[in-house]
């Protein structure tokens, strides 16, 4: 079973900016793609963007242009970069994994962004 264990989260002002990890419990060379989400107070969980295993990504509108997606194999860590930070970017951010057919979830990291 894949774990996965967000970090980096925080109290930013607007326009701030903030790195997320998700630090993986095994090589992510295996994980065919894995994602940042975020569940904002009373809303939906939503994608942020993906990447896979070929290290191709993709953004939700919103946050295009301001946040990056990365991945370390040697590492086994997932990153979410975040650049000009909204406070509609205020949420739960999770990671998540797919490996053969299953998908795996962190649980979670609290991002703030004060106006």
């Amino acid at each position: 079973q894949v774990q996965l264990e967000e970090s980096g989260g925080g109290v930013v002002q607007a326009g701030g900016s903030l790195r997320l990890s998700c630090a993986v419990s095994e090589s992510i060379f295996s994980i065919n793609a894995m994602g940042w989400y975020r569940q904002a107070p009373g809303k939906q969980r939503e994608v942020v963007g993906t990447i896979t295993s070929g290290g191709i990504t993709n953004y939700v509108d919103s946050v295009k242009g301001r946040f990056t997606i990365s991945r370390d194999n040697a590492k086994n860590t997932l990153y979410l970069q975040m650049f000009s930070l909204k406070p509609e970017d205020t949420a739960v951010y999770y990671c998540n994994a797919f490996r053969n057919n299953v998908l795996y979830w962190g649980k979670g990291t609290l991002v703030t962004v004060s106006s």
